[in-house]
C-alpha cells in the first residue's frame, strides 16, 4: 500500500515537472499576452500617430455668429504634400481652417472637397511641407473581434489613443444630410470629443476607417466610415471636389406592396417606393413615370425603400440608360430612364 502511494506521488510530481519544464507546450503566461497586446498597439501608434493632426475651424464666412460656430476635430494625412482626410461635420461651412501637426507646427489649410453624404471631407495644407502620411488599408479584410486602435488629436492633446475590437461590420448610419452611410464599422474603441475625423487603425498600422460618431448614452458603441469608402470618396474629391451621384427627379416614400400582387409578379420584397411627386422636365417625367407608380427595381436590383433607391443611383448611372421596374396599379412595367447628376 505504501509502495502504491509512493508510485502515485511520483507520477503526480513527474506530471508537474513536465507541465513547467522548458520547451513544453502550454497556454502562454498572462504577462506574455499583455506584452503582445501592448506591442501591437504601440507599433500601430508609432506608425500612424505622426500623421494625425488637430484641426481648428471658424464659422461660415460672413456669419454674425462665426466665432460661436467655430470648432475642432482630428484628421489624418494621406499624402505627404498635405492632403488630409477628416469628417465633413468638422469642416463643413468653415471660413478658415488651421492644422496643428504632432510636432507642434500650426499651418493654414483649405477645403478641397466635402461629401456630407458619407461625412467625409478633404483638406490641403497651404504650405510647402512634407508631412508623415498614413496608408489606407483594405477594410473588406476586417473581422469581427479584430483589434483596432482609434487615434485622435482632440483639443490639441496630441495622439490620444484608445483601443478595442471590431464589434460589427456592414452597419448603416444616418448622415447629417439624411442619407444612409453604408458599410460602417462598429467598434468599442472609445471616441472622445474632438476625435472625429481621426483614423481607425489595425495592429499593422493600416487606416481601415475614419472615426465619425458615437452613440451618446451607450457605452462602447462607436462608428467609423470604412476605409474602402474613404478611398472611393478621396478619389472623387481630388478629381471633382465632390462625389458624383445620380438622380431621376422624383419625390417618393416607402409603401407596402399587396402580397397577392407581389406573389403574382414574383417580387421578393414586401415594399417599394411610391412616386409622390415628379420634378418638372426631369428624367422620370420624361421617361413616362406617373404619380402613384411604385418603384420596385433598378437595373434588376430590388428597391424596397428610399434608401435603396438613393444607394443604387450612383455615378455609373449618370447619363446611362437605366431600367426602372415599377407597379402601375397591378401591372408590372419596365421603363428606361436617363438619370442626371445630382447637384448640391
Amino acid at each position: 500500500m505504501l509502495d502504491g502511494v509512493t508510485f502515485l506521488r511520483g507520477e503526480l510530481e513527474g506530471d508537474g515537472e513536465r507541465a513547467v519544464s522548458p520547451g513544453a507546450e502550454g497556454p502562454p503566461a498572462e504577462a506574455e499576452i499583455l506584452d503582445a497586446y501592448s506591442r501591437a498597439v504601440i507599433g500601430a501608434v508609432d506608425l500612424v500617430g505622426p500623421a494625425v493632426v488637430h484641426i481648428q475651424v471658424t464659422g461660415a464666412a460672413g456669419g454674425a455668429d462665426a466665432q460661436a460656430r467655430g470648432g475642432s476635430g482630428s484628421g489624418v494625412v494621406v499624402a505627404p504634400d498635405g492632403l488630409i482626410l477628416t469628417n465633413s461635420h468638422v469642416v463643413h461651412g468653415a471660413s478658415a481652417i488651421s492644422v496643428t501637426t504632432q510636432d507642434g507646427r500650426r499651418l493654414p489649410a483649405r477645403l478641397l472637397g466635402d461629401d456630407p453624404d458619407t461625412d467625409l471631407a478633404l483638406i490641403r495644407v497651404d504650405a510647402a511641407v512634407t508631412l508623415p502620411a498614413a496608408k489606407l488599408g483594405d477594410s473588406r479584410r476586417l473581422k469581427v473581434g479584430q483589434l483596432v486602435i482609434a487615434i485622435g488629436n482632440p483639443l490639441g492633446f496630441e495622439c490620444t489613443v484608445t483601443a478595442g475590437v471590431v464589434s460589427g461590420l456592414g452597419r448603416s448610419l444616418r448622415a447629417r444630410s439624411g442619407r444612409l452611410i453604408d458599410d460602417v464599422i462598429q467598434t468599442d474603441a472609445s471616441l472622445n470629443p474632438g476625435n472625429s475625423g481621426g483614423p481607425l487603425v489595425t495592429s499593422t498600422g493600416e487606416v481601415v476607417g475614419i472615426n465619425t460618431a458615437v452613440i451618446m448614452g451607450a457605452q462602447g458603441i462607436c462608428f467609423a466610415v470604412a476605409g474602402n469608402t474613404a478611398r472611393f470618396v478621396l478619389g472623387h474629391l481630388i478629381r471633382y471636389g465632390r462625389v458624383r451621384r445620380s438622380v431621376i427627379g422624383i419625390a417618393g416614400q416607402q409603401t407596402p406592396i399587396h402580397r397577392r400582387v407581389a406573389r403574382f409578379h414574383g417580387l421578393d420584397q414586401a415594399s417599394g417606393v411610391r412616386v409622390a411627386g415628379l420634378e418638372p422636365n426631369g428624367p422620370a417625367i420624361r421617361a413616362g413615370l406617373e404619380v402613384g407608380d411604385i418603384l420596385v427595381g433598378i437595373d434588376g436590383k430590388p428597391v424596397s425603400g428610399v434608401d435603396d433607391l438613393v444607394r443604387l443611383l450612383t455615378e455609373d448611372q449618370v447619363g446611362r440608360a437605366t431600367e426602372l421596374t415599377l407597379l402601375r396599379g397591378t401591372e408590372l412595367k419596365r421603363l428606361p430612364v436617363l438619370p442626371v447628376e445630382r447637384r448640391s
